[in-house]
């Protein structure tokens, strides 16, 4: 169902897009400079393990920001922080493409991603302002189709600037797109939280509203089977540029090719949850999702084991991958369905989860070098533990959830 507010003066496809593209920013930010890694590594003259730093920054950064940034959006309204975050994303991302060491890079690269959070929170929230149920969940589902075109062409755009740029070149693009959003955001996108809605308390509230969501065990079931489920995609995402072009002399342009298709097994499986969003019941998506993410997971680390070869390993990262369309979109909407005028702190939670879990496992991919080992094992162990915690955690929850509501009624 649709609620009433200040953005439906516009069309629903222009809003979807707009709230895709300030989604995308984690995307992009996080992925098109995938390809270069092999190249940083020889310029700066650093191990493949430090690079996966500057990735674990930008993750940290972009869980913290959505902390600070989902209870502004909750006190302030969505459009003022946001507007504040893609000016200093847009700063950020060219002092990035200047940085002079890898330890400045890292740290700019953190205060890149806490300022990029803010598309991607904010965008949650607006869709929780705006809509509700089954509808909320394909709302998200074309979302996450926006945003898994943006991995699609981001390391392709990527190895393409490589051609003609060095990796820095990548970081003045960022830029570039930053100051875009920020006079699209400024001149287009309405307020989707009316004054009455919004929190009164300030941070002291924000900070009674996040305990409150720490101790709702049904949020934090879905906040963790969620990030779960991201560290493994995220382990894909710090490993694959190493391993794909190190150990299997894949060049930047075919890798970002081999990338791009494993993102569009994303999008098929999101459309596939969108579409049936409200005749089949979320949880039997997640289900789904989280079957063929520990599938993913164990079939590669024996493709690994056995060093099957390139064409295996392809396959079972495409499946992986794909897995991720069903767990997002159904797992975020559940989540995210009983929040409110608290969307934003949700949010803002939901991230710090993910890109936190993200964030640790992205460098233990780099201990062996470039051996596929590491990033095989964290899969399928995150994989593993997310579907340990939808079964024996999730599903009891649920049910104590459904009991209690019956004895209220």
């Amino acid at each position: 169902m649709e609620k009433e507010s200040a953005g439906s003066r516009m069309s629903r496809g222009i809003f979807i897009v707009m709230l895709g593209a300030l989604s995308a920013f984690g995307p992009l930010t996080i992925d098109m400079y995938l390809p270069a890694f092999p190249a940083m590594a020889e310029h700066l003259q650093t191990p493949a393990s430090t690079i996966q730093l500057s990735l674990t920054a930008c993750l940290l950064g972009l869980a913290l920001g959505q902390m600070i940034v989902g209870p502004l959006s909750d006190i302030h309204g969505r459009r003022k922080p946001l507007i504040i975050a893609l000016a200093v994303y847009a700063f950020a991302s060219i002092l990035c493409a200047f940085a002079p060491s890898i330890w400045m890079l890292v740290l700019l690269r953190f205060v890149q991603g806490a300022a990029g959070a803010a598309g991607m929170v904010i965008s949650r929230a607006c869709v929780r302002d705006r809509y509700s149920g089954s509808e909320m969940t394909k709302i998200f589902s074309l979302l996450v189709l926006i945003m898994g075109v943006a991995p699609i062409f981001a390391p392709i755009l990527g190895g393409f600037l490589l051609q003609y740029v060095s990796w820095r070149g990548i970081f003045v693009t960022l830029s570039v797109l930053g100051v875009v959003m920020f006079f699209l955001i400024t001149w287009r996108l309405p307020e989707t939280l009316a004054e009455e809605s919004r929190s009164t308390g300030g941070f002291n509230e924000a900070v009674t509203i996040f305990k409150r969501l720490l101790k709702d065990r049904l949020f934090m079931s879905y906040a963790l089977i969620v990030g779960l489920a991201s560290g493994g995609m995220f382990s894909y995402i710090a490993g694959s540029p190493f391993v794909l072009q190190e150990m299997f002399q894949v060049s930047p342009q075919m890798y970002s090719i081999i990338f791009g298709v494993n993102a569009l097994g994303l999008i098929i499986a999101s459309q596939l949850t969108g579409r049936f969003a409200g005749r089949i019941p979320e949880i039997r998506f997640l289900f789904l999702g989280l079957l063929l993410l520990v599938s993913g997971g164990l079939i590669l680390s024996v493709v690994i084991l056995l060093e099957a070869g390139l064409v295996p390993l392809l396959l079972a990262l495409f499946l992986t991958v794909s897995s991720i369309g069903f767990i997002n979109p159904s797992g975020v909407s559940l989540a995210m369905k009983s929040q409110g005028s608290h969307a934003g702190s949700a949010s803002a939670l939901l991230g710090l989860v993910q890109f936190s879990i993200g964030g640790a496992m992205a460098p233990l991919v780099g201990i062996g070098g470039s051996s596929a080992l590491p990033m095989g094992l964290i899969i399928l162990l995150s994989s593993a533990a997310a579907l340990f915690l939808y079964l024996f955690g999730l599903r009891k929850t649920v049910a104590a959830s459904a009991l209690q509501t019956k004895k209220v009624m």
